[in-house]
C-alpha cells in the first residue's frame, strides 16, 4: 500500500479496534466466574492465535506497504432500498433476514425487528474523516429503520461495533445482548445501563418467546492496541417459532463450531464470515473453505455469507470470497444465498438465488 493510503490502511486493519484502556483487577473483575477470563483478560476455548494482541497489531502494521488490488468495485453495486412498505409487507408470523453490508443483519422474527453488530456509518473508524469507507450504500439510513425490538453485538471491533449507530439508537432500541465487558463501551455511547444485558458463552436471553444464545468464537477484542481481551467476542444462536439462525460475528475456524452444531442441533440458516481474511491474520478470520468447513460442522440447511460487501478490510479482490464460496457450494452441493444488500430472505421458503456480483469488477 502506498503512503498516501496510510491512514486508510491503519485504520483497515481487520484487529482494529476505542480509544481507552481500562485495566482489569482479575481479584475486583465481575468476571472472575467466567471460565472464558484469566489475567485479567478474555481468551479463546483452543488458545489465542499465534499473532496475539500487541503482535497482531504489528503484524497489520507491516502490511501497510503492501499494494491492493481490485479491492473495492469500480461500479457501484446492486443494493435494494428498503422501505417502511417492503418490511411490514414481510408475514409477521415467519422469520426474515436483510443483509446490510458487511456483517450488519436486520432481522424480523415473527413480527419483530432485531438488529446484528449495525453499522451504517459511512467509515467503520473511530474518526470521521478516516478510515475505511463504505463503498456500498446502505439498503437504509439511520432514519429509515423501523421500530427496533433489541440489537445484538458480536465484539467491539469497529466493523461490528459503531459509536455513531449505537448513539442514534440509544434510546430507540428496546434492549441490547452482548458479550461480557461491552456494557460500559454501550453505556459510554448513551445507552441506558437498564437495556443492556451481558451474557457469557453458552448463555441466554429469552425476550417475549425468543431464545438468544451467546455462543463461542476464536477471535478476540479490543478498540485499541492497549486494551485488548477486555471484553468478550461471541457467536450468535437466534431461536424463534421453531427455527434457528446462526451468526457467527467474527471468527477464525475452531472446533467450537462442531459443538454449537452438537448443542442446537440443524440450523435453518447459518450466517457466517466469508471476506476480509490474509495469512497474515490467521486463526482469527476463516478463508472460504473453512467457512464451508463451519458450516459443516453447524449442520446447517442454507449459507449466508457475510463480512463483505461493505468495506475495504483486506487485501484479496473484493468479490473473490463471494466467487470462492459459490464454487464451494456448488461442489458440495450446499444451498446457498447471496443476496443483494437489501433483499429480503424468508426463513425455510425457497428462493431463486443470484451470483449478482458476476461481471462487477
Amino acid at each position: 500500500m502506498r503512503m498516501k493510503n496510510l491512514s486508510r490502511g491503519v485504520l483497515s486493519l481487520p484487529l482494529l479496534a476505542g480509544c481507552t484502556s481500562n485495566p482489569v483487577h482479575v481479584a475486583e473483575s465481575p468476571y472472575a466466574a467466567s471460565a472464558q477470563f484469566a489475567d485479567g483478560v478474555f481468551h479463546n476455548q483452543e488458545g489465542f492465535p499465534g499473532m496475539a494482541g500487541a503482535g497482531n497489531w504489528r503484524a497489520g502494521l507491516r502490511t501497510l506497504f503492501r499494494s491492493k488490488v481490485d479491492t473495492v468495485p469500480k461500479i457501484a453495486i446492486p443494493v435494494r432500498q428498503l422501505s417502511a412498505q417492503v418490511l411490514d409487507a414481510l408475514d409477521e408470523n415467519a422469520n426474515h433476514l436483510v443483509r446490510l453490508g458487511h456483517s450488519s443483519l436486520l432481522l424480523k422474527l415473527q413480527g419483530k425487528y432485531w438488529l446484528v453488530d449495525p453499522v451504517l456509518s459511512e467509515r467503520a473508524s473511530p474518526v470521521r474523516f478516516a478510515g475505511p469507507r463504505r463503498y456500498s450504500e446502505p439498503p437504509l439510513r439511520l432514519e429509515g429503520l423501523p421500530d427496533i425490538e433489541g440489537v445484538v453485538i458480536s465484539h467491539d471491533h469497529y466493523d461490528h461495533l459503531d459509536a455513531p449507530t449505537i448513539a442514534f439508537l440509544a434510546n430507540r432500541a428496546r434492549r441490547y445482548l452482548v458479550p461480557l465487558g461491552l456494557k460500559a463501551r454501550l453505556v459510554g455511547m448513551g445507552v441506558p445501563a437498564e437495556r443492556v444485558t451481558e451474557l457469557d458463552w453458552w448463555q441466554s436471553a429469552t425476550p417475549d418467546g425468543l431464545v438468544v444464545t451467546a455462543t463461542p468464537a476464536q477471535h478476540f477484542s479490543g478498540r485499541s492496541p492497549w486494551d485488548t481481551n477486555r471484553t468478550l467476542w461471541a457467536s450468535w444462536v437466534f431461536e424463534s417459532a421453531g427455527e434457528r439462525i446462526f451468526f457467527s460475528g467474527d471468527s477464525g475456524y475452531f472446533g467450537g463450531f462442531r459443538q454449537i452444531g452438537e448443542r442446537f442441533g440443524a440450523f435453518d440458516a447459518v450466517c457466517i464470515e466469508n471476506g476480509a481474511y490474509d495469512p497474515a491474520w490467521p486463526g482469527i478470520h476463516m478463508r472460504p473453505e473453512e467457512t464451508l468447513q463451519a458450516f459443516l460442522d453447524l449442520r446447517g440447511k442454507v449459507l449466508v455469507p457475510v463480512h463483505n460487501g461493505a468495506f475495504d478490510l483486506a487485501f484479496h479482490p473484493w468479490g473473490e470470497p463471494l466467487d470462492a464460496i459459490a464454487r464451494l457450494a456448488e461442489t458440495q452441493g450446499i444451498a446457498l444465498a447471496t443476496p443483494q444488500l437489501g433483499e429480503p430472505i424468508t426463513i425455510g421458503r425457497a428462493r431463486v438465488n443470484l451470483h449478482w456480483w458476476e461481471g462487477i469488477r
